[in-house]
């Protein structure tokens, strides 16, 4: 297309012509899943990008198109497409063997590498998701308190088995999501962000197992949680006899080496892992006090006379996942990564909000560490003043959506970055110059294409 022509074009109409091959897949994904989606993220207006090979920073799809990742795996990805050293060790693995169906030497390696980066884990489990690991997190804490309620905190995200889904994008009345029991449902308590009177009093009237949430806010910080709220939710749970539960999926080696908790300086009772800690692959696991997970322990629960919690798993520990984890977890053991990547997120939430405020555009960006955000709401301040916390209020509630936020992936896809439906994402060690050079230009752009179709004031 021609500088005149692409000048002239709609938003929609550069995306049409710009990913035939990505509308042929989706054309015929869809007379095979459900929406022609494996996850519910990847749903996009009119079809989402299809991509065939990545490499560190950037990714490219069907029709050759380039991007500045962003999705980074769903997070997963601290160290980027392919490492070298990554791939080298699934490689080796997969001469080795692929599923042994018995006890390997790599799953000791491996529990080692985290139980020594997190301090508060003392034993740990595997699963083979973040999902399979809040599940598990949460069965120890009624097995071991002998309680039946969870405490959790609205908008946070813990997977998407049966106690999990009311109050995340909806049914925050916490009545069942479709297919889910009543009996299940009422067995959780929801209380809004940073409401430590809320959680005194759900501690005072229930007989609470365990309280769990993500230690930097919903959506890795998107609705950021204060940390002295968080100080509070360790006292109240002790007091209560009830356990702490941190949700570092994403935060976990990504924050810090030791996850968000180290950071913060506050000890959870268990912790829950998955992402990063597999390398990128598909793993998890929840760790935790010896007592708690002694629960899992065929000696000790029998000489205590207690039923031992069942936990099979085809793909715990899975050799290859373990190849992943390992190599992963002993790069980012030093907290270089970690560091390389959380200041590009500041510098990039700097830049993009520099871009706001030159196109007199009302948004914000926003976020901590390695992750941002982008606000499509009026701030009321300068974008670089934007107050999260106090928009939360107006963020509980579907995520955003409509046509001015798909516009905007939209116009960031059409100038080569690709950002999560929420219109955020997070950060790799790999992300340097060229990646901030690229979106921010693509962030201005995109802001110019929007108020050229009357989608800005």
């Amino acid at each position: 297309m021609s500088e005149t022509a692409l000048r002239n074009a709609t938003l929609l109409s550069v995306f049409e012509q710009g990913t035939p091959g990505s509308r042929k897949l989706a054309e015929e994904a869809r007379t095979l899943l459900p929406s022609g989606l494996a996850h519910d993220s990847r749903h996009f207006d009119p079809w989402p990008i299809y991509v065939n090979r990545a490499k560190g920073p950037v990714k490219w799809d069907v029709d050759g198109n380039r991007y500045v990742d962003y999705f980074g795996g769903h997070g997963a990805l601290i160290l980027g497409h392919g490492h070298p050293a990554v791939l080298q060790a699934v490689h080796a693995q997969l001469d080795s063997g692929t599923h042994y169906g018995a006890c390997h030497e790599l799953e000791l390696r491996w529990a080692s590498l985290i139980r020594q980066l997190v301090p508060s884990i003392e034993r740990l489990r595997f699963t083979s998701s973040g999902t399979e690991a809040t599940l598990m997190a949460l069965r120890l804490a009624r097995a071991f308190t002998g309680r039946s309620k969870l405490l959790r905190i609205r908008g946070h995200f813990h997977g998407w088995h049966d106690h999990m889904t009311s109050g995340y994008t909806s049914h925050f009345d916490g009545s069942p999501t479709t297919g889910v029991l009543e009996d299940v449902a009422g067995n959780v308590v929801l209380i809004d962000p940073n409401d430590a009177e809320a959680a005194e009093r759900a501690f005072a009237e229930h007989s609470i197992a365990a309280a769990i949430f993500e230690p930097t806010g919903a959506n890795f910080g998107r609705m950021p949680l204060r940390p002295a709220f968080v100080r509070r939710m360790r006292e109240l749970a002790t007091a209560a006899g009830a356990l702490l539960i941190f949700d570092e999926v994403v935060t976990g080696f990504r924050v810090s080496p030791g996850g968000a908790q180290t950071a913060m300086d506050v000890t959870p009772d268990l912790t829950t892992l998955a992402k990063i800690v597999a390398g990128g692959l598909p793993g998890g696991a929840v760790g935790g006090r010896k007592d708690i997970l002694d629960m899992l322990d065929f000696g000790v629960t029998k000489a205590a006379g207690r039923e031992k919690i069942g936990h099979p798993g085809t793909y715990n520990a899975n050799p290859l996942s373990a190849a992943a984890g390992i190599t992963t977890l002993e790069i980012i053991a030093d907290g270089k990564a970690n560091q390389r990547a959380n200041s590009y997120g500041e510098s990039l939430r700097a830049a993009m909000n520099d871009v706001l405020e030159e196109e007199g555009v009302r948004w914000a960006v926003h976020g901590s560490y390695s992750g941002f955000h982008i606000a499509t709401v009026d701030p009321g301040t300068r974008p670089h003043d934007f107050d999260a916390e106090a928009a939360i209020p107006a963020m509980l509630g579907p995520k955003q959506s409509g046509p001015l936020v798909n516009r905007t992936r939209m116009g960031m896809l059409n100038h080569g970055v690709d950002m999560t439906p929420a219109l955020g994402g997070t950060i790799s060690a790999m992300h340097g110059d060229e990646e901030m050079a690229i979106t921010v230009s693509a962030f201005r752009q995109t802001l110019r294409d929007l108020r050229d179709e009357g989608m800005l004031g």
